[in-house]
């Protein structure tokens, strides 16, 4: 391809010498014979003896002139016909400064198919890709001072509770058992919901950046379903909450990672249990197909507004900040159920509403190779 490229570009230099040679050939032979004429009629006539005269019949200053004036107009007939192609150049130049400058949006008409359109189409991407890079490292500095928001107030409000209480408990050391057994139990609590918070914020940075090594393996996914349920037992006995698994197979192999697998059901189920207590009921559906199977969590009770559905998987949204803080939700579950989603190149939605409750749908290849996949993390 540049060979071509190179080839195209020098033989239109070499065709525009040639029509600037021709050019000039053709005015130095009309020029040459008129004033040869000229002469040979001013020698017959009066004027032979003018200066005029003169300076046409001198061989040398004719030679001269013929010469100046044939390297003037090659040049400017050379020139005229490489005047788009100075002017491109000059565009192309103005381009390289407006985006050495940090103006990323300046593009370069794309002219012909030569060397030139060539470097305005590599200029335009080179653009376009520093344009990418500076969107996303200002994301990414967004993020980071989100995350150090987040993520010292989450820490903060269980870590003040626990202190609080643990003064309590050593500075009043009279205090009845039945309230000092109760201050245990919260300080308690909100150390669970530290360790919480502190393995959910590990394990999103883990994942957003790409330092989790997947291990595929044999998943038996109604299984997997199966004893994930049975360990949320307690957590729905607290809740009043009826639990179902409805599965089309008895068992469904699937190649996946099953710690990643685990986490991604463990958060999904836990986010039904949280925001599910009005509704009694947690249903979880396996449908299994050839190539892929699909699992569905609901539950049946708070509904989410139909305009933050698309943002329940950004990092720490959260539908109702009250809500979170009474559940102790970091709004990292659901981006990295995401993430767990996308490295195995599968899907996930959520809908929505009173008749069919808050759906959660994944969708898992039956058969995922690691190798031969290319599939992005999202952040």
């Amino acid at each position: 391809m540049k060979n071509d490229m190179s080839r195209r570009f020098h033989t239109r230099v070499m065709s525009s010498i040639l029509y600037s040679a021709v050019i000039t050939c053709l005015v130095e032979i009309f020029l040459i014979t008129n004033i040869d004429m000229i002469t040979r009629y001013m020698g017959t006539t009066n004027y032979s003896t003018s200066a005029v005269y003169g300076i046409l019949s001198s061989n040398n200053f004719m030679t001269m002139l013929y010469v100046l004036l044939g390297m003037g107009i090659f040049s400017l007939s050379f020139l005229a016909m490489q005047k788009s192609f100075l002017d491109y150049i000059g565009k192309i130049s103005e381009t390289m400064q407006n985006i050495s400058e940090g103006d990323f949006n300046t593009e370069v008409e794309v002219r012909g198919d030569d060397e030139f359109s060539s470097m305005a189409v590599s200029l335009n991407r080179m653009a376009q890709d520093l344009k990418e890079l500076m969107i996303k490292e200002r994301e990414a500095e967004r993020t980071k001072n989100e995350l150090i928001t987040n993520v010292a107030h989450d820490l903060r409000t269980p870590l003040t509770s626990i202190i609080g209480y643990l003064e309590l408990l050593s500075q009043k050391p009279d205090l009845p058992q039945e309230l000092r057994c109760k201050y245990i139990d919260i300080a308690y609590s909100k150390s669970r919901r530290l360790e919480k918070l502190i393995e959910d914020l590990f394990g999103f940075t883990k994942l957003n950046y790409g330092k989790i090594s997947m291990k595929i393996s044999e998943v038996d996914i109604v299984k997997l379903l199966e004893q994930l349920l049975e360990e949320f037992y307690p957590s729905f006995a607290e809740k009043n909450l009826y639990y179902e698994l409805q599965t089309n197979v008895s068992s469904k192999n699937i190649t996946a990672d099953g710690d990643l697998m685990a986490r991604l059901f463990d958060n999904l189920i836990n986010n039904a249990i949280k925001y599910g207590a009005e509704g009694k009921r947690i249903l979880v559906k396996v449908k299994a197909e050839e190539e892929w199977v699909s699992i569905s969590v609901i539950n049946y009770g708070y509904v989410i507004p139909e305009e933050d559905l698309p943002l329940l998987f950004n990092k720490f949204y959260r539908v109702e900040q009250s809500r979170s803080v009474s559940t102790g939700g970091t709004g990292l579950g659901l981006a990295i159920a995401k993430s767990i989603v996308d490295m195995h190149g599968g899907t996930i939605e959520v809908s929505s509403d009173l008749s069919n409750g808050t759906v959660f749908t994944v969708r898992l290849r039956v058969h995922f190779d690691l190798n031969k996949e290319n599939f992005g993390k999202i952040g």
